[in-house]
């Protein structure tokens, strides 16, 4: 179902939506692996539900694993920090390739009932 309310800016539908998710960082030259799970997400950004949280700003790389597929389906993106709460931290993505865009906008859409999107 999506999340709406009208005092948000929000350009973009954002939904429900929960599956495994994999972070990764690279500080110094060390890759640094988080884990967590999705709370919400839309075509511009995801919410992290983590105990491990980087700094508003950080860049990083995101690994979406979605389950229930006969074949195993990674979405990887790029993205940056942009909010961090007790729960989790809130990502803005900077780029992904088409299929990503593809298969990303496909969820949104099924977990939507905006039809714009």
């Amino acid at each position: 179902m999506a999340v709406s309310n009208n005092d948000e800016r929000r350009k973009h539908s954002r939904v429900g939506f929960t599956t495994a998710i994999q972070i990764l960082l690279e500080v110094n030259g060390k890759e640094i692996n988080c884990k967590g799970s999705s709370r919400d997400l839309s075509l511009k950004g995801i919410f992290i539900s983590t105990d491990k949280k980087f700094p508003s700003g950080t860049k990083c790389s995101i690994k979406v694993c979605l389950t229930g597929t006969i074949d195993k389906i990674e979405l990887l993106m790029k993205g940056t920090v942009v909010r961090i709460t007790d729960n989790g931290m809130g990502i803005v993505f900077d780029s992904m390739d088409v299929d990503t865009y593809s298969h990303l906008k496909n969820i949104v859409h099924y977990n939507s009932m905006d039809d714009s999107v």
